[in-house]
């Protein structure tokens, strides 16, 4: 019997309004957010959200106008004071109210989320929050200066969640003092928290932040691309082995970003190196079973392609040194989920 592809929903259409490094009462170690946003300084105004929002919805998108999300971005948006939030919320509420606009997002610090600011954020139609966590290894949090503890981003997401908010988390690797021990404490009580979705970005060197005095002067070593791969790459496997999904990893590529940018593992398709060194790790682990006079029929996603072959065909240069490059037959299935590899048949060879 042939598979039927599961139809998923389209994804939203998301209108960004940027607020870059607004209402944020710290400077961490590794932030300097104009840099990295490209955005001028000069504070949206509530008209001008609301002909953001009006322009975009006037595009000829060919999506669902019921799933459009208006996100506010670059900014934490509950340290703004009171007055300021219900300025930028009153750009969207016409928009929601006609219909025409399902929710609100937002990303914000864990310390500024409380009971009440949570009701006044669910009454003006917020309904996804992310919070800047980072890390839950309270020393981490100390040396890169974030100002917050483990505990207020435990407060914070039980909050969102009491108030039926959908719960994103922000989570870096590479801070100062990480090492692969207080990552893998960080996953496991970010998996207790069961948080709705989960960004992961690599900590990256810009001009301009605390962290850059501190690489010219030797104090600190960002990671290699591999590693920061390597530690992505198990995170996602344990998050989404929880149920927990990764929508993004690594930063969005800019020109600002590309110009500011003094070290690290920096990559414009991160998330598909991620992607790849998963999908080669199930390749390893299925081919392993196989005997030595058999072939294995594999499949993967037909969207998969060239995520399994690896950028440059870096995936199948792996296999081919490991002598498995010709220890399989790949199909691709339309019907198949995405970053799986599945075998569906081991082939004995036949002997002359």
């Amino acid at each position: 019997m042939a598979a039927v592809k599961e139809k998923r929903p389209s994804p939203p259409l998301v209108i960004p309004v940027f607020i870059p490094h607004q209402g944020c009462p710290h400077t961490c170690l590794f932030c300097n957010q104009r840099r990295i946003s490209g955005v001028p300084d000069p504070p949206v105004t509530s008209a001008e959200v609301a002909d953001i929002v009006r322009t975009w919805l006037h595009r000829p998108w060919n999506r669902r106008r019921d799933r459009v999300q208006v996100a506010f971005y670059g900014g934490s948006f509950t340290c703004l004071p009171r007055q300021r939030q219900q300025e930028l919320l009153a750009g969207v509420a016409p928009f929601v109210e006609a219909g025409a606009v399902r929710e609100i997002r937002l990303s914000t610090r864990p310390d500024y989320i409380t009971g009440r600011g949570v009701a006044f954020l669910h009454r003006h139609h917020v309904r996804i929050v992310e919070l800047g966590v980072q890390s839950l290894d309270d020393d981490v949090l100390r040396r890169s200066r974030r100002g917050h503890s483990a505990q207020d981003c435990v407060n914070a997401s039980r909050l969102l969640k009491k108030e039926s908010m959908r719960l994103g988390i922000q989570l870096m690797v590479g801070l100062p003092g990480q090492h692969f021990s207080s990552l893998r404490g960080t996953v496991e009580q970010l998996v207790c928290l069961c948080p709705d979705f989960v960004r992961i970005y690599p900590v990256l060197v810009v001009a301009g932040s605390g962290l850059a005095q501190w690489y010219r002067q030797g104090k600190y070593r960002p990671l290699s691309l591999s590693k920061a791969v390597a530690q992505v790459a198990w995170m996602k496997k344990k998050l989404t082995g929880a149920g927990i999904r990764v929508v993004r990893m690594g930063l969005q590529a800019g020109p600002e970003l590309e110009e500011s940018l003094l070290a690290g593992p920096w990559h414009p398709a991160f998330g598909e190196l991620v992607n790849s060194r998963l999908m080669l790790q199930q390749a390893r682990h299925l081919l392993a079973s196989v005997p030595g006079d058999a072939r294995a029929l594999i499949s993967i996603a037909d969207q998969d392609l060239s995520v399994f072959q690896g950028i440059r065909r870096a995936n199948i240069e792996r296999l081919t040194t490991l002598g498995l490059s010709d220890r399989f037959i790949l199909r691709t299935d339309p019907g198949q989920g995405r970053g799986t590899v599945i075998l569906k048949e081991i082939i004995k060879e036949s002997k002359k």
